[in-house]
């Protein structure tokens, strides 16, 4: 959370935590649920008031057999709250979880599912996120990611949940293993951190390329609603703005590489067009990280 070290505009603020696509049927200070179809929800986090309970975005997708919450969210005791709210609406609590990624905001809550749905995650993610927990964890959460379902990262993967299937897409480019969860029949898409939605994105673990080869993979699917990492919900013009964002740091960042500007300088150049609306930071850095993350990539050769 220290990465959230910028101000954050009145504006910003309310356009987060106002502009919904659907219907909200719970709010909290950290986050809100709004009903996006028959036995859907996209959970939306609002971070930006100071409440970190959440932190991403995420949601729950209801059959007649089964449960899928999206997301394991920065705490538990934000995970607890998603699935108190499955219960509710479905009547049943959730019998899948899928992590999209292995960053903690992603992640770090998974115990507050308690031990009975399936957690399905890649095992590059499994592989990050038990690789960095401190050696006082207790056993009782070690087991619970032991415990877990892998997902291919080859080819989509289909999860029935009874009258309704769900894919889940491996992907690649803000880490080394993304996934998408994907209502390809009722225009629904759940994207991970691979789109965000009037934040500019954290490039800290991004392979640039690939991040906007899958951005404009998802774009191609034409879905009615997007469910970003953070920020409000997404239409398809909102997809064009984004993806205007990221082509726009690009050419920032070949402009840096041509006349030899280091990764400070470019970022402290680089603005984002008005027309583009507003781009809130989480971190004064972010313009910065994201050019060096081409730099990363240039000089690896990819």
């Amino acid at each position: 959370m220290a990465l959230m070290a910028s101000p954050f505009s009145l504006a910003a603020r309310e356009r987060w935590s106002t502009r919904s696509l659907g219907r909200v049927v719970a709010r909290e200070p950290f986050g809100r649920l709004e009903q996006v179809g028959e036995g859907l929800w996209a959970f939306v986090s609002t971070p930006l008031s100071g409440d970190y309970t959440t932190v991403s975005n995420g949601g729950i997708i209801a059959g007649r057999y089964g449960v899928l919450v999206v997301e394991a969210f920065q705490t538990p005791e934000g995970a607890a709250w998603i699935a108190r709210q499955a219960r509710e609406l479905t009547g049943r609590w959730p019998t899948h979880v899928l992590v999209t990624h292995y960053h903690g905001d992603h992640s770090r809550g998974v115990e507050g599912y308690g031990a009975d749905p399936e957690i399905r995650v890649t095992g590059i993610t499994l592989e990050r996120v038990t690789g960095g927990l401190p050696q006082d964890t207790p056993e009782t959460l070690r087991s619970r990611w032991a415990d877990v379902v892998l997902v291919g990262t080859e080819g989509s993967h289909s999860l029935d949940l009874g009258d309704r299937s769900v894919r889940l897409v491996p992907r690649r480019g803000h880490t080394a293993s993304d996934v998408t969860v994907e209502i390809p029949g009722e225009g629904m898409t759940w994207c991970g951190d691979l789109v965000w939605n009037g934040m500019f994105p954290n490039y800290m673990d991004a392979e640039p390329t690939r991040l906007a080869n899958a951005v404009r993979s998802i774009q191609a699917d034409a879905r009615e609603v997007y469910v970003p990492g953070h920020g409000p919900l997404a239409d398809g013009a909102d997809m064009a703005r984004y993806l205007a964002v990221i082509d726009g740091l690009e050419a920032t960042a070949r402009q840096a590489r041509r006349e030899g500007w280091n990764a400070e300088e470019a970022g402290n150049r680089h603005q984002i067009p008005t027309d583009l609306g507003e781009w809130t930071l989480f971190n004064p850095n972010y313009f910065q990280r994201a050019v060096e993350a081409w730099m990363r990539e240039w000089e690896s050769g990819d």
